[in-house]
Parts: structure tokens; C-alpha cells; sequence
């Protein structure tokens, strides 16, 4: 399994670590004879259960989801949502999530739909929307180098986070965080290379809020909270933590939980600011990639790989991978921020679905382990 992201559970009541183990080999057994069957048929409840307790036992905590077009197959939920002090609420099939960078995927979708409606033109240069951006580089950039990471503007904000965090707790109205922190002289022509810049985000957010008088926050509600019904879904700033039944962010939960923090300000809400749950997830990636959030054209374009070394598209990647004996397209959605974790996978073509949150700065790569063995399963 390869991820694209640079960043204790328990088992079920009654399941002895001999037992959640043994169930946990079998299933990944008949996965590797389901990839030359010619007759594939989802793996049962119990199996998708056992290989999530499996995991918690190797740390996974946090939410997993296996579906299939509009239906959920399996949620499973491991370990604790709030490990401070005497609190130990556990984590739950509803519990919210930061999403990382996959806020960057939520945003490409929000600003397709502008495009759709005759708001936006992706290839427009962006003082055609930002008329204080310094000309020279202003005249050059355009929403789609920014939107696949090939703009060539340097990440100032990452810099800045890293010099002072207390910069994150900080709000700049936008205008002037694209002054201060995505105004730098350019590393090289646009669309000439890729380069992951978190301040591209902030430049994308003054052009959408000053093309649509709208805020972010409350165009995320019109394009999408509220006709695809996310009860659990929404904007941040700030400490996430302060968001009702959001799960808390930890370095490591044993000997004893450490908390990792990751505040945003709302002017980086587009790089890391949505939060979501799994279910709130899956109905999202199947109302963009097979429903009515888009126009098929504004889907084509949200899903075709701008930067192919990178297989990134507009805000996310769009990758071909080997799954179940067959080459199968998927969107293909990984994010991180302070202690969170998430990996996305969206078959396109069938709508097979695994989505993963975790809270304890679990290996990203032991995550898409996970996601690759439940993926297959799926298809069993």
C-alpha cells in the first residue's frame, strides 16, 4: 500500500487477542485467494469487525468504514475519542474527525461547483479576481495551477507555523493573510513543476469568497452540508477540540495519552480546516463522484490527474491500483493534522468504499495497510 501523506484500540467485548488474531489471519487469507476468484462477494460483518480489532491491537484508533455505492457495508469503531485525565469516552460510529488535507479536496469540490455555476474560470489569471495581487506573478497564476500544487508559490505559511506556532491561534482577515503568506516571488513558472504549498489554499480562498460574496464556511454549508444532509460536518478555526463530539488529537496514547494540537486560523481553512465523520464522508464521495453535487464536466475535471508523477488532480490524487485481481481507478484521499489521520478510497466505477480516521498519529502506512486488506474484502 503507498500513501501520499508525509505526517489503543480495543477489541469487541468477549474476543480474546488469540481469537481477534486468528479471525484477522483467516480474513487476509481468503483475500489472497479472492484475488483470483471470478466471483467476488463482499466479506460478512464479523470478518470487517475482526480486522479492525486486529489493528486496535497494533494501535489502530478510530473509525472504519467499508460501503458500496450508497450503502454502508460495515462501521467499526476502536479505542478512545477523549483519553485526558478520567474522561476515556470512547470513540464512536458518529464521533467527528479532522480531515487534514483532505479539506483541500472538500475546497477543489466547492470551487468546481462555482465553476459550474459561471462563477469561476480555472484558467482565468487571478487578478482577474484578486486585483491587489502583485502583477508580475498575478498575470501568471491561474485557480488550476493552484489547485494542483504546480503554482510554483512557496509555502509561507508552513514557515511562518514553524517559526511561531502561535501564528495558527492568529486571524488575519483573508486579504491579508494572502499578503503576508502567499505573495512570495515564485520557485518556478507555473505548471512547470509541483510543489505541495499550503499558501496556494490561501489565495484560493480570497478569489472563492470574493467571486461569490459568500464566506467559505457558509459555501461548504450551501454546496454541501445541507443538500447531501452531513449532520456531523463543517468548518473550524481554531482548537478542533472545542467542536462538539470531535474526537482529540494525541501523539501516542500509551504509557499515557500525549496530546498533539493542530489549530488552524480560518484564512488555512481550505489546507486543514473541515471535520467530518465516516458516514458524513461516504455520503459526500458518493454525492460528488456519482451523484448531483457536480456536472459530469466539473466532475471530469475535479478527477483528471493534472501532475501525473504526483497522480494529483485538483485538491486530491486520482490513482489506478491493482485491487481485487483487477486495475481499478479510485479517488484516492489521505489526510494528517496534529494527531488525525484519515485515508479515503473511492473506487470510481463502482463506488466501492473505505474510509479510516484515526486519532493517534497511527502509522500512515500501517493505515493504508488496513484500507488496502478491508478494500479487498469488499470484493471478496
Amino acid at each position: 500500500m503507498r500513501t501520499d501523506n508525509g505526517e489503543l484500540g480495543k477489541p469487541s467485548a468477549g474476543a480474546t487477542r488469540f481469537e481477534v488474531v486468528r479471525a484477522a489471519r483467516a480474513l487476509f487469507m481468503v483475500l489472497a485467494i479472492s484475488a483470483t476468484s471470478p466471483v467476488l462477494h463482499a466479506a460478512s460483518a464479523d470478518e470487517y469487525r475482526a480486522a479492525v480489532a486486529a489493528a486496535a491491537l497494533r494501535g489502530f484508533n478510530g473509525v472504519a468504514l467499508v460501503g458500496s455505492g450508497r450503502r454502508v457495508d460495515a462501521i467499526e469503531a476502536a479505542g478512545l475519542a477523549d483519553a485526558d485525565g478520567v474522561a476515556n469516552v470512547p470513540i464512536r460510529a458518529e464521533t467527528r474527525f479532522e480531515t487534514g488535507s483532505v479539506s483541500k479536496w472538500i475546497a477543489s469540490i466547492v470551487v468546481m461547483a462555482l465553476v459550474d455555476r459561471g462563477a469561476l474560470a480555472l484558467d482565468a489569471p487571478i487578478r482577474a479576481y484578486l486585483p491587489y495581487y502583485r502583477v508580475d506573478t498575478g498575470s501568471q497564476l491561474t485557480l488550476r495551477h493552484l489547485m494542483s500544487h504546480s503554482s510554483g508559490v512557496p509555502n509561507q505559511i508552513v514557515a511562518a507555523l514553524r517559526a511561531d506556532r502561535a501564528a495558527a491561534l492568529v486571524e488575519l482577515p483573508q486579504d491579508e493573510a494572502v499578503r503576508r503568506y502567499a505573495s512570495g516571488d515564485l520557485a518556478f513558472a507555473p505548471g512547470s513543476a509541483w510543489d505541495y504549498s499550503h499558501s496556494n489554499w490561501l489565495i484560493v480562498k480570497a478569489i472563492v469568497e470574493r467571486a461569490s460574496g459568500r464566506s467559505y464556511t457558509a459555501l461548504v454549508g450551501e454546496i454541501l452540508v445541507t443538500p447531501l444532509g452531513l449532520r456531523d460536518s463543517g468548518v473550524f478555526r481554531g482548537d478542533s477540540a472545542l467542536v462538539d463530539g470531535m474526537a482529540k488529537g494525541y501523539l501516542t496514547l500509551l504509557p499515557s495519552p500525549v496530546r498533539r494540537n493542530g489549530a488552524l486560523p480560518d484564512h488555512m481553512a481550505m489546507a486543514g480546516g473541515f471535520y467530518t465523520t465516516a458516514g458524513d464522508l461516504f455520503r459526500l464521495m458518493a454525492g460528488v463522484l456519482d451523484g448531483p453535487v457536480l456536472s459530469p464536466a466539473a466532475r471530469r475535471t475535479l478527477m483528471s490527474v493534472a501532475m501525473p508523477e504526483q497522480h494529483y488532480a485538483l485538491g486530491g490524487r486520482t490513482r489506478v491500483e491493482r485491487i481485487a485481481g483487477l486495475d481499478r481507478e479510485a479517488a484516492w484521499e489521505d489526510g494528517s493534522n496534529g494527531g488525525f489521520r484519515l485515508v479515503a478510497r473511492r473506487v470510481i466505477a463502482d463506488g466501492h468504499t473505505v474510509i479510516l480516521f484515526n486519532n493517534s498519529s497511527w502509522d500512515h502506512q500501517a493505515l493504508g495497510d488496513l484500507a488496502d486488506a478491508l478494500m479487498e474484502a469488499s470484493y471478496r
